[in-house]
Formats: C-alpha cells, structure tokens, sequence
C-alpha cells in the first residue's frame, strides 16, 4: 500500500511544470463489517478501498481533487494525470488566496501499527458465543487504516493503524435497551465479554415498570460514552484558533477568564495514542500531545495552517475544522466498583443523545437521556428512567459540580463510516456529578 501511494506521488511530481508545486493525501482501509441481528450475522462484507487527493499550487493560487484508485497502476497514473492536466487548466480561473499555507520544510515519516486484530471469522464466533439468548444488535468494524502525504519538495508521510470498533445494543422492547461499546486495537474476549454479561444485568432491570421523574436537580453519575457525547459537542468550536480570535469559542468564559473547570480536569489532543495520522493534509506534522486544558484552565487552541497565516502564529498541524481528533481526558479516583455507593440517591446515565448548545457563548448544552438510564436508592439501582432532557453548562458539569472522575477511562471509536471508517478517537472517565439540571 504504501509502495503504490509512492509510486503514484513520484509519477504525479514528474507532470509538473515551471513553479508548479502539489501536494497528494491517500486515504485507504482494508475493512470487514459484519452486522449482527436478534443475535445472528445479517451481513458480512470486506472494503478494500483507495483514494488519492491532489493540489496543485502555483503562487498563491490552489486547486484540488479526489480520485478513486483502481490498484491498477498503469490505469491509476492516467487517472492522476488527467486530475492534473484539469487543475492546471483550473488555476488561472481562481483567485488567489491570501491564508494558504502549506509544509515547505521537509519533514518525513513513517508510522506503522501493528496488526493484533482476530480473523473476521473468529471475532464473529467470540461475538456469537457471548451474545446468546439476546436480542443483540449492532455492527463489528475492523481492519488496516492507511494514511498518506506527499509533496514535490519530497516529502513522505505514512501512517497505519489496525482497529476494530464493536457497536451493539441489547434490546428489550420499544425505547427499552442497552447501548455498549467495546473499540480499540486488539481484541480482549474477557473485556468484551465482561461488559456482555454487564448489560445482560442492566436489560433484567428494564423489565421493571419505568419511572418518571419530575424537572429538577439531580447527582448524576455520567458513563464514559455519556461524557464522550458531551466532550463531542465541545470539540465542536471549542479549541480551534479561528473560533477563539473570532470570539465564537464555546469556552469564550474560559478564555475571557471569568471561568474555568475542576482543577482535576485535564484535556488533551493526543495523537500519539489515537487512530488518526500525525500529520494533516498541508504536510504539517502534529505533536504528540497538545494541552488544551489543565488544571481546569485553558492552554492552547489548535491551529490550522490557515489560521496560523491568518493571525501569525505557528501551525500545530490541527486539521481545518480545528477539533480533536484524538481526545484524551484525565481520569480520576473513582473507582468503578465504587460508583453506585458514591452516588448514593440519583441518576445512573448511560447515553445521551440529540445534543447541541443551547447557548454557545456560555457553553451551555442540551440533549435526552438515552437507553438504560436508572434510578439509584441508597446505592442499588430500582428502576429504569423514562427520558428527559437536561440542559447544563460545561462550567457546572466539569467544574462547580464535579464531584469524581473514574479512575478507568474507556477508549472510544467514532462509529461513523460514511464514505470510511472514522478515525475520531476519545479516551474518557465517567464524571459524578451533582445538581444535573433535567428541564422536562
């Protein structure tokens, strides 16, 4: 895979004339997915898929494009070569574009993940054998991501990373079920199994007759997948540069100094330990590990390279949108065994879902419960709850009323596979938390 992304970059620098400069992005995957139903394989399939963009530069002038490879390289360099021929014709129409900035320094490398995944077949079985007797539903992805960068500077990026991401539900009837998550680079059949037999458990209590709470103040305790939706939404214009110069930052409180998180609250970009490349696609390449929040103080934005042109300030390789690709939030002292006690009388949360600010400058949010959502009595869990919105600032959750951060975090997989498989990844505690404010 790699042979082939070099040998069509090298090709596509050979077409280039006078100060022409490009830069080319590969993208591929090798994955199988394999959809379960009522316990059964409805679906199976393998993906094995290339795509290869192309910009080309002339001064502050750029075009782009996206093909999708054949593998065959004689039909692939006439494809590439066309794509150029095109952007070339392109340039003089556009105009020219006074925050471009791209990797002139060559800095190349080579990142190869191992490849610890089970045979598609096997991961099937081991799913089966623990799935019986449920109505288990849900979707296995896993397989080789391969990431590229180019220019004709001569620079070389390579990235690869095996991961699988197994996304189910235990289901009961109606609104009724249990959402779970197992994700990561290899496979632990006595994890995955654990949290099977853990939600077997949960789906036995939403048996019971559900109970319906009136709007108010409640101590939540947050799942890690609960507290990854919310850190989700944050990233959406939280830490990006542009949205902090512009003022449009969710966290505009933070940065004005008016208010900050808990102070065991530390949030990081770390891409050392996450599924997505170390580079972006202007060839800059990204730190292991960005601070964006310590202490429960903000550090740093991140910076794509058009927004470092656009306020002088260096790139630290943020992708354009400017999120996250690789959250990572500090754990806590909480000891899972120990939550149930710790949150005494309350709420037991294991989704949300529909989240969106409902007040962006003050970085206040809104969604549903989802799923298996309890209610807990003096440490044991009575009955499911019906949904409920809330609507909370991450100041309260994540600061004045942060109670505990667990001390196991979970690693987390953007499901997401439209067009490919995703490469968001978030490692998160669960949060307790008090006064969670639930609106209706």
């Amino acid at each position: 895979m790699q042979e082939y992304f070099d040998e069509l970059t090298n090709f596509a620098t050979s077409q280039l004339t006078g100060a022409e400069v490009l830069t080319t992005g590969f993208a591929a995957e090798e994955s199988d997915f394999i959809r379960f139903n009522q316990a059964a394989v409805r679906q199976a399939g393998r993906v094995l898929q290339r795509n290869l963009g192309l910009r080309l530069i002339k001064g502050q002038r750029h075009a782009s494009a996206n093909t999708t490879l054949s593998g065959n390289l004689e039909l692939d360099r006439a494809l590439v070569k066309e794509e150029i021929v095109g952007l070339r014709r392109l340039l003089p129409e556009l105009p020219e574009d006074p925050y471009l900035l791209y990797a002139t320094d060559v800095r190349s490398s080579e990142a190869h993940g191992e490849n610890e995944l089970p045979e598609a077949g096997d991961a099937t079985q081991t799913i089966l054998d623990a799935a019986q007797s449920t109505d288990f539903v849900g979707l296995y992805a896993g397989g080789g991501i391969y990431r590229g960068f180019g220019n004709s500077f001569g620079q070389r990026n390579w990235f690869s990373s095996h991961s699988f991401n197994m996304d189910w539900s235990l289901y009961h009837q109606a609104d009724k079920a249990v959402k779970l998550n197992h994700s990561g680079f290899r496979w632990k059949q006595d994890a995955f199994v654990e949290k099977i037999e853990s939600g077997k458990e949960q789906l036995t209590i939403l048996t019971k007759k559900s109970k319906t709470l009136e709007p108010g103040n409640y101590r939540v305790f947050l799942s890690p997948a609960a507290v990854w939706e919310i850190m989700g939404t944050l990233s959406w214009g939280g830490f990006g540069l542009k949205d902090h110069r512009t003022k449009q930052t969710s966290l505009l409180q933070m940065i004005e100094g008016s208010a900050q998180l808990h102070e065991s609250v530390d949030i990081n970009e770390n891409t050392a330990e996450g599924v997505a490349p170390n580079f972006q696609d202007a060839g800059f390449i990204r730190p292991d590990r960005v601070e964006l929040i310590q202490g429960g103080c903000f550090r740093n934005c991140l910076a794509s390279p058009r927004s470092a042109k656009e306020y002088s300030v260096p790139t630290n390789g943020a992708s354009g949108g400017e999120s996250p690709q690789s959250l990572d939030v500090s754990a806590g002292a909480l000891e899972n065994k120990d939550v149930l006690e710790r949150l005494e009388t309350g709420l037991y949360i294991n989704n949300l879902h529909y989240l969106n600010y409902s007040d962006r400058p003050n970085c206040r949010m809104t969604g549903m419960t989802r799923f298996a959502t309890f209610w807990v009595e003096n440490g044991n869990i009575s009955a499911p709850l019906n949904v409920m919105r809330f609507d909370e600032t991450i100041f309260r959750l994540f600061g004045s009323n942060l109670l505990a951060l667990t001390a196991q975090r979970e690693f987390m997989l953007d499901p997401g596979t439209y067009g490919n498989r995703s490469t968001f990844s978030a490692r998160v505690p669960g949060a307790l938390i008090e006064d969670f404010a639930l609106t209706l």
